[in-house]
């Protein structure tokens, strides 16, 4: 049994965001849109209000800005590993893409409140194994 099934005993409002902001350690978020998200999520858990949250792994995070000498911006990606904060679950859906079928597989993480409320979130992800190279990184880059 995975950690997801518990939530499937009731409807829950499906809360969908390119980018969620919930700690450092998770960098699936670059500014505002982000940060908004996780302060909608926050305040949902807090309330008691059953939702369930889906984004994408961005396992490179958006990037790291590092500026030379001459002023020209490097980007440097912010890599995290989702398999260290959350939970693979064992499922797979199959979506086309440009005439493709590309297999996304979901990464689940909870945030907990101080009121006892819980809110799952998937992560989605195309770093599947049967995924072509460039499929794979179709998740790697916020907004990439």
């Amino acid at each position: 049994m995975s950690s997801l099934e518990k939530y499937l005993e009731e409807q829950r409002i499906a809360y969908f965001s390119m980018e969620v902001g919930l700690s450092d350690d998770i960098h699936t978020y670059s500014g505002g849109l982000g940060v908004l998200a996780g302060d909608t999520l926050r305040a949902s858990v807090d309330l008691n209000i059953p939702m369930v949250a889906i984004t994408l792994v961005s396992r490179k995070g958006y990037f790291r800005q590092e500026l030379t000498q001459d002023g020209r911006q490097l980007e440097h990606p912010q890599e995290w590993n989702p398999s260290e904060l959350m939970e693979a679950l064992p499922t797979e859906v199959q979506v086309k893409i440009q005439n493709r079928n590309v297999k996304i597989r979901p990464w689940f993480h909870k945030i907990e409140s101080i009121t006892g409320g819980e809110l799952p979130i998937l992560f989605l992800d195309t770093d599947v194994e049967d995924n072509t190279e460039e499929d794979r990184e179709i998740t790697s880059f916020l907004y990439g």
